[in-house]
């Protein structure tokens, strides 16, 4: 069976430019300690290796948000999701990240209370669950794996990466897809998508979450589930 040790290993090698690697990279203003890419980096391995031989789904989004993936290492995941605040109430908590791993902030509690939190994330996990969709049979992943940051505003921001920035993380994206070769792959946004097409992987668009887009990407996603008979649990 194959297993997530290659990816990490690729992900060591941080593109050029402005990314936070938030698996072997310390964040000194706002990480929690020296360990915390430690942490990120055991949480991603967990997170991929329970979906290996299950995933049915791969969603491949742009990029990590600081706000998400920056303090998880897990893209479209946020800390308050992964350590049960606030979400739970709604029915999502960390046992549907993890099936055997105690998960931990690395964020500063001075930061966000309860962990950091990412609307995106919330929107998707969400819809995984309410549309009756085994959670560890989606992996959550992105055309380029890395935080891509604005260095004016610093590391608590987002950038649009460019189209070499993009194309240089195609090589981590195919070792990711990979790991879920039977799994149905479908694009989050229109910068996913033209570099799966890119890479000549076949992929089904989903509408992007932010920006108003969540009852779209939710019906998309409902579709999708029905056309593959889903059965929910």
């Amino acid at each position: 069976m194959p297993n997530a040790g290659k990816l990490l290993r690729q992900l060591h090698n941080t593109p050029d430019g402005y990314f936070f690697n938030p698996w072997y990279d310390h964040d000194i203003h706002h990480d929690r300690s020296t360990r915390s890419p430690d942490i990120r980096r055991r949480q991603l391995d967990a997170y991929l290796t329970d979906r290996i031989g299950a995933a049915k789904y791969v969603l491949v989004a742009e990029a990590l948000g600081y706000q998400g993936g920056h303090f998880t290492g897990i893209a479209m995941t946020s800390e308050r999701i992964l350590l049960g605040h606030h979400q739970l109430p709604n029915g999502l908590g960390p046992g549907h990240v993890f099936s055997d791993l105690r998960p931990e902030r690395t964020s500063l509690e001075s930061l966000k209370s309860n962990g950091m939190n990412e609307p995106t994330a919330t929107i998707v996990w969400n819809t995984v669950l309410s549309q009756g969709i085994d959670p560890f049979t989606v992996v959550h992943w992105n055309a380029l794996a890395w935080h891509p940051y604005d260095p004016v505003r610093g590391l608590l921001s987002n950038r649009t990466p460019t189209l070499n920035e993009f194309r240089a993380g195609e090589r981590v994206l195919d070792t990711f897809l990979d790991l879920y070769p039977s799994a149905k792959v479908l694009a989050v946004g229109r910068k996913s998508e033209s570099t799966l097409a890119r890479m000549g992987v076949a992929a089904t668009a989903l509408p992007h979450p932010a920006y108003g887009g969540a009852p779209k990407f939710r019906a998309k996603m409902a579709e999708i589930v029905s056309a593959d008979g889903q059965v929910p649990i």
